[in-house]
């Protein structure tokens, strides 16, 4: 068993507070990726997760014990770090070997479990080679694959795709997630790019200056945010917000002027009191050539991705509104665009930023 149970875990440097009260559950095999701006407390908690940064309150525990006290080299875990921190002067097998060796495990068996993981990780041609001969992708999955040697229960990744390029990140991607499926063990990863958490993740936990904001599923917590920040953190590009009235309300449904872009109005079902304020959140590919409410904007920018197109268009001085669009090949800057979508597709929050639904 690895799951991992986090109960009021807070975590304080002298007066200040860092981490303020986190509960969370992470199931045996699940693939969880913690993200949030920086200085949100996601690296903080995983360091108190592997044992290097002491909880001050609250309770830890791994496959059912209590870890508040152990040493980290007793917790069952392999922590993966940002830096590779290979020793240049060992070959790639004399690296991923070296905690066992240092643990004194057999020969005969180090060199087996070494093994293994070069095939896991496809680094077999590798072995000898040392890591100034390798690439930044290569020596990644060496510094995994001295993780995997130690059979943990739980495997801990601190950020550690953000020394490689664009190119070997999204190879890297594709390579953890095949060797969570292969290993099926506990992940718990740290990320500051949502596109990772999103594309990597059974659960997404979103933190913000301590706190968790949501958790759940990547799409869930895309398609359905309990908040503005939420909304607006997840998704790439961004989701469009705009500042509404509620101008009438009845049978289930409200109508909203949203003055910032030129007035328009939609009708949505909702119950919220006539001049209440709401923030109406719209993503950029929501937006199509069929939908009933329409915002006529000035195209500021266009961003030609090949298969698609993103225009970056405002009404007056107002906000840039992205728009994903099929015809970028025919629009121009400085030309108008009528961008419509579905008012029902939109989400609604209020004053706070809590979502309304």
């Amino acid at each position: 068993m690895s799951d991992v149970k986090l109960q009021d875990i807070r975590k304080a440097f002298g007066s200040l507070e860092v981490i303020k009260g986190v509960d969370l559950d992470i199931k045996s095999g699940e693939f969880v990726v913690f993200v949030g701006p920086s200085g949100c407390g996601k690296s903080t908690l995983l360091r108190m997760i592997a044992g290097l940064e002491e909880i001050t309150s609250g309770t830890l525990e791994i496959g059912g014990t209590r870890m508040n006290d152990v040493d980290p080299s007793k917790r069952g875990i392999a922590m993966v770090f940002q830096s590779y921190a290979l020793y240049p002067h060992m070959t790639v097998r004399e690296n991923m070997g070296f905690a066992l060796r240092f643990a004194g495990v057999p020969k005969a068996e180090v060199e087996k479990q070494v093994a293994e993981a070069a095939r896991i990780l496809e680094l077999e041609p590798l072995l000898d080679r040392k890591p100034k001969q390798l690439s930044g992708g290569q020596r990644q999955r060496v510094a995994i694959g001295r993780a995997i040697v130690r059979h943990p229960n739980v495997f801990l990744f601190d950020e550690p795709l953000s020394n490689l390029d664009a190119e070997l990140r999204v190879h890297m991607r594709i390579e953890i997630a095949r060797l969570h499926k292969t290993l099926a063990t506990t992940m718990i990863y740290v990320t500051h790019d949502q596109v990772e958490a999103m594309t990597l993740a059974d659960k997404i936990v979103v933190l913000r200056a301590g706190l968790v904001e949501q958790v759940g599923s990547p799409l869930e917590l895309y398609d359905d945010p309990a908040n503005l920040f939420v909304a607006g953190f997840l998704g790439s590009p961004k989701m469009n917000f705009f500042k509404g009235v509620v101008t009438a309300s009845g049978n289930g449904n409200v109508t909203i002027e949203l003055p910032e872009v030129g007035g328009t109005s939609i009708v949505k079902a909702a119950t919220i009191a006539a001049g209440t304020t709401v923030t109406v959140g719209v993503r950029p590919e929501h937006f199509d050539d069929t939908g009933p409410a329409v915002l006529n904007l000035t195209i500021d920018m266009l961003e030609h991705l090949g298969g698609e197109t993103f225009a970056y268009a405002r009404h007056g001085s107002g906000d840039l509104v992205i728009i994903e669009t099929k015809h970028g090949r025919d629009l121009k800057t400085g030309e108008t665009i009528h961008a419509k979508f579905e008012p029902e597709r939109a989400l609604l929050f209020d004053a706070a930023g809590k979502r309304i639904r």
